[in-house]
């Protein structure tokens, strides 16, 4: 303050003003601070980000194709992604580089094509960006895709998130808020050397993956390719080998149709306690819409009889002998009267195939668009010490469940007293259980067997884990698999058949294996939330008038309020 002082009364004060202003610029260019004062860190990076940019040591380049003529929400989600990853700059020690183009600049009609259809096979969707100006339309085609290079290596990443019949400024704001993970998932990706190891389980009548025959289920299609991506897979035939925790990271067993015997469970069992991980993807009834069609009339759904049902039990979850089904469900052409002797067919929703969503917080769901179930079965949660339980996945509000011997028809929805039978909310398809697990058997064996068993397992038998645990436990195993058409073939992972549209049984199926195996600070960005605090749109239409009437005459009233105060001022001061 003192040398403040000084200053002003020196001659040229000015020139010392202009020095220390020169001064503070100077020192500010050297500091780098940012306050985000948004209640949810809209604008703040999470720790396990800053992590993974911290320990960039080669560069990155990224290319957002988001740009060019945009209407004003996918100019809001260019402006988010511009400002993300400038800060992303700031935190990588200058490894990572960024640039918007527009990939079809300078191009004819022909090149466009070919490019786009290049495009779309790299992964990156075109979006048909409509926009209404004076009741005219105009619609134009924009790429809300980046690409992420590292070395030799390139990944897409969809820019666009949200749910299935959401408005486009809340799907947008649902973009925004996953951009974060999207990016880190990326860049994790094609910069870490070590890669888990997953085994998928073989022996029980499991969709076929022959690596040495090259023989493959093309219902496991998508499944094997996301794996071999993403891990280390192989496929572990339980009859033959052995589960060791600390080389196979975590064990799939996906859609058995043969009942599995007491040596295979206990494999499996002694591998949990061990601190494998394993995710359950189990159909308990047989129930498939093939049958529908080859029988052209009602089945039986019947049990499998897989022999799970204690072991399951004892980790903290039952999957039931029945069928749910939601009125919020995927549609199927159905035949809804006769017309000249002709079926009349129409595309309805079809109460088998609900529409799973999370009631939870947990990242492996949360965030996430629909995912698409076929003839699923309900979970209950039971009592299991020291086991946290989480539903990742469950129906809507207005569901219900068949009991076995559960008849399977077409037409099982027929009237409005059967709609309203519907009175179920959020059943449970899918559930995370976590904690140190209790051995099915425990306290069940003898020395000899114990002895045997360690022959069987290749470690010493043990009661309790020894370490904690993660299972995922799916009542409908058609969550994982491709929909196979006798025209078409294998479907993309949560495509219906006559349905254009995937749901997002890919992204969770990722996630879970994420979870399980993968960083689980990265997944944590899936959570953060980011509050869209639109106006009201009735409200701002009803009260139009009157405040654009304040906003051109309060100014002016106020400029002349103030002029005529200081007039009336003046002419006091000088009447003397």
């Amino acid at each position: 303050m003192k040398l403040l002082q000084q200053i002003l009364k020196h001659k040229f004060w000015w020139a010392g003003i202009i020095a220390l202003f020169a001064v503070l610029l100077f020192v500010s260019s050297l500091l780098h601070t940012r306050i985000d004062l948004t209640k949810e860190k809209r604008y703040s990076l999470s720790s396990s980000t800053k992590k993974l940019l911290g320990k960039l040591n080669e560069e990155v380049e990224i290319d957002v194709y988001l740009t060019g003529n945009l209407s004003s929400g996918f100019r809001k989600l260019k402006i988010a992604t511009d400002e993300l990853l400038e800060n992303y700059r700031d935190y990588s020690n200058g490894n990572l580089h960024y640039k918007f183009i527009k990939p079809d600049a300078g191009l004819d009609d022909s090149a466009k094509a070919l490019l786009y259809d290049s495009l779309v096979r790299f992964g990156i969707k075109p979006f048909n960006n409509k926009e209404y100006t004076n009741d005219e339309k105009s619609e134009r085609w924009i790429f809300p895709s980046a690409v992420v290079k590292y070395k030799d290596k390139m990944l897409a990443v969809d820019l666009m998130s949200g749910k299935s019949g959401l408005d486009e400024e809340s799907t947008l704001n649902y973009s925004e808020a996953l951009l974060e993970f999207k990016f880190d998932d990326a860049i994790n990706k094609l910069t870490k050397t070590e890669f888990p190891v997953v085994a998928y389980a073989a022996g029980n009548g499991e969709p076929e993956i022959d690596f040495t025959n090259r023989k493959l289920d093309p219902k496991v299609l998508d499944l094997l390719t996301l794996m071999q991506k993403n891990y280390r897979f192989g496929v572990m035939d339980l009859n033959r080998g052995v589960l060791n925790a600390d080389t196979i990271k975590a064990l799939m067993i996906v859609k058995p149709s043969k009942a599995f015997t007491e040596q295979e469970k206990i494999k499996i069992d002694q591998y949990i306690m061990q601190g494998g991980k394993v995710i359950w993807c189990i159909d308990k009834l047989y129930a498939e819409f093939d049958s529908l069609l080859r029988a052209k009339s009602d089945f039986v759904a019947f049990d499998k009889n897989l022999n799970l049902e204690d072991q399951l039990f004892k980790y903290g979850v039952r999957i039931n002998s029945d069928l749910l089904q939601d009125i919020n469900s995927a549609k199927q052409p159905l035949i809804v009267g006769n017309a000249g002797g002709k079926p009349q067919i129409e595309r309805l929703p079809f109460p088998y195939y609900p529409l799973l969503s999370t009631i939870s917080d947990n990242p492996i769901a949360k965030n996430l668009d629909h995912v698409l179930s076929i003839f699923p079965s309900s979970i209950d949660t039971v009592k299991s010490n020291g086991i946290t339980k989480t539903i990742l996945l469950a129906s809507d509000t207005n569901s219900r469940t068949i009991s076995t011997p559960a008849i399977v028809s077409l037409q099982s929805v027929k009237s409005e007293e059967d709609i309203k039978t519907f009175t179920k909310g959020h059943v449970p398809v899918a559930v995370l259980l976590e904690g140190k697990f209790s051995s099915l058997y425990a306290n069940r064996f003898s020395k000899e067997m114990e002895d045997s068993i360690q022959q069987l397992t290749g470690i010493a038998f043990l009661p309790a884990a020894v370490r904690s645990s993660k299972q995922i436990v799916l009542s409908d195993a058609d969550i994982v698999t491709n929909v196979v058409t006798q025209t078409q073939g294998a479907l993309p992972m949560g495509v219906q058949q006559f349905e254009n549209y995937q749901f997002a049984n890919r992204e969770f199926l990722l996630n879970c294996m994420d979870y399980l195996v993968g960083d689980a600070g990265i997944l944590e960005t899936r959570s953060k939330d980011l509050t869209l605090r639109l106006l009201d749109k009735n409200k701002i239409q009803e009260e139009k008038t009157i405040w654009q009437l304040i906003n051109i005459s309060l100014p002016i009233l106020l400029v002349l309020l103030v002029g005529g105060i200081i007039q009336w001022r003046r002419k006091k001061k000088y009447a003397a």
